[in-house]
């Protein structure tokens, strides 16, 4: 039975994340139901990441299996005409080895916060990013960031209903850049905790306002009590950005990205 690796891009409005939750539609249904229309097949389709209601993606993964052969350019275009008009697109195909598994085989996934800080409202950046009308200090929130990297119990960045066995994660990389109004906060580990990405990007969202110092980021982390984090950021702003896998557990078989 042959298994395919997909990529994936999409904009989160409207689905209630990537997995089903038996409330509203959902990416891996989206994508389930177009495999079924293109060949007839049931498949459950496995995720890198689950995203939540409202987050994008710009490189999410996953993985399935077909009972017949189909060529990864014909699997492609089938699906993503299938897909419409749901706002999801199959941007790579591959065909994988047997064991290639999209959640457990990754080392790294790469989360991007976008943050548009401007006073005006937004038109074409809508439920695609946080609008911050008031000046935030970028620079702070990159001092900020820093403290962050490293292993760390992050208890004071995790949601309350968080069901991951650990609080402790390696956060190889978080950094704070800005361009023009747009500030992109970038987030590098093998596995996050839910809701750990809004919840630094809310309280380092403090540190840029001035109401806490770079210094303070370190203190809440240190103290492993949710009630020291600042708030959720709002799910509009966050993409999973890409999943980064090891060179041997990359699909090197009729790969499709064009």
């Amino acid at each position: 039975m042959p298994r395919y690796k997909l990529t994936l891009e999409y904009d989160g409005t409207g689905f209630v994340g990537w997995q089903y939750q038996g409330d509203g539609r959902s990416v891996q249904e989206a994508l389930e139901r177009a495999v079924e229309r293109f060949c007839g097949e049931q498949v459950r389709v496995h995720g890198a990441g689950r995203t939540d209601s409202g987050v994008h993606a710009l490189g999410q993964c996953c993985h399935l299996d077909l009972v017949r052969q189909a060529e990864p350019a014909v699997l492609r275009e089938a699906l993503n005409a299938h897909l419409r008009p749901a706002p999801v697109v199959v941007l790579d195909a591959d065909e994988a080895p047997p064991a290639f598994d999209a959640r457990r085989d990754a080392t790294m996934r790469v989360y991007l916060y976008r943050i548009v800080n401007r006073k005006t409202p937004l038109a074409l950046a809508k439920d695609r990013a946080w609008h911050i009308a008031r000046p935030l200090d970028a620079g702070a929130m990159a001092e900020a960031a820093h403290l962050l990297e490293g292993t760390h119990d992050f208890t004071t960045f995790r949601a309350v209903k968080c069901q991951a066995d650990s609080p402790v994660r390696t956060l190889k990389s978080l950094a704070v850049s800005r361009t023009g109004d747009e500030i992109a906060i970038r987030a590098w580990a093998r596995s996050f905790l839910h809701h750990q990405v809004r919840a630094i990007v809310g309280t380092l969202v403090e540190v840029g306002e001035g109401r806490r110092t770079p210094a303070d980021m370190g203190a809440a982390l240190a103290a492993r009590d949710r009630r020291r984090s600042g708030p959720t950021a709002p799910a509009c702003g966050l993409y999973l950005e890409a999943v980064i896998y090891p060179p041997a557990k990359q699909p090197a078989v009729s790969r499709v990205t064009s």
